[in-house]
């Protein structure tokens, strides 16, 4: 008598289904114009504030060094001036833009509905966006460094700084993109059917306006730090160490619970 085999299928580890649905999602950020469009705007942005800054003359004391153009001198929640946000805390609002037409394109495209009919795990999904939206914000961070490196040799401005500090500010800022992105990822899965109420709230947290206000209210303050925005102003140039953790510990934490939230969501309501 022959033994009867029965064959098993093995369902795909977490990490499987992460790494395809990855690869799927990085091989269509790669294949879009528009995160080369965004990559260069990131890189223009710095030259157009320069020349900005220049064009108003010394009267404006926009900047007094090269590397503010990077970030701001010290944590700043209440922003006295354009100047003090003129930095590369505004790649976190194209960013913001850039998520909010991805995710959309899922939607409009029927890609989401294909999806989840042969791909059931709906956090997968959010963990995958919200990666691959990071990753693209610290790309832009990239570009914006370069951009802002050759804009300041241009002005004439010192490049004095504490290396130590500058690539805390900047390391802190890559950092915080994870936890932009989980926020923006989560936003358009509230909003997947109404794409301009999502950018346009994506383009007004990006700002970080909420805090600055709350700042106005409460205070300039270290207990702000709850707030996304609060984390970002802590990568400055008198960064430390510390100021590196707090923001990775901010942006862990983000990204948990609106990826948790947003599954959630996806689980409970009609995903197309």
């Amino acid at each position: 008598m022959e033994n009867t085999k029965t064959l098993q299928f093995e369902k795909p580890s977490f990490f499987a289904r992460l790494k395809g649905m990855l690869g799927v999602d990085l091989y269509r950020l790669f294949h879009t114009p528009l995160f080369y469009i965004f990559l260069a705007i990131a890189a223009i942005i710095p030259a157009l504030v320069s020349m900005g800054a220049t064009t108003e003359g010394e009267a404006a004391n926009m900047f007094t060094n090269a590397w503010q153009i990077i970030a701001a001198d010290s944590p700043l929640y209440i922003v006295h001036d354009m100047g003090e946000y003129a930095n590369m805390n505004m790649v976190f609002i194209f960013g913001g833009i850039m998520v909010s037409i991805f995710i959309g394109h899922d939607y409009r495209s029927g890609y989401v509905k294909q999806l989840f009919t042969t791909h059931a795990k709906k956090e997968d999904y959010m963990i995958s966006k919200t990666l691959v939206s990071a990753f693209s914000m610290v790309c832009m961070c990239g570009t914006y460094f370069i951009g802002g490196t050759i804009s300041g040799a241009t002005t004439g401005l010192p490049f004095t700084i504490n290396a130590g500090s500058l690539v805390c500010a900047i390391l802190g800022k890559m950092i915080m993109s994870l936890g932009w992105a989980s926020l923006y990822t989560f936003i358009n899965i509230i909003f997947r059917r109404k794409f301009g109420i999502s950018i346009a709230l994506c383009f007004v947290l990006g700002t970080g306006i909420p805090v600055i206000g709350a700042a106005a209210l409460l205070g300039n303050t270290a207990a702000l730090n709850i707030f996304l925005y609060g984390s970002s102003v802590q990568a400055c140039l008198s960064s430390n160490f510390l100021s590196v953790l707090v923001c990775l510990a901010c942006s862990c934490i983000w990204a948990v619970i609106y990826n948790v939230l947003g599954a959630v969501i996806l689980y409970r309501r009609d995903v197309y």
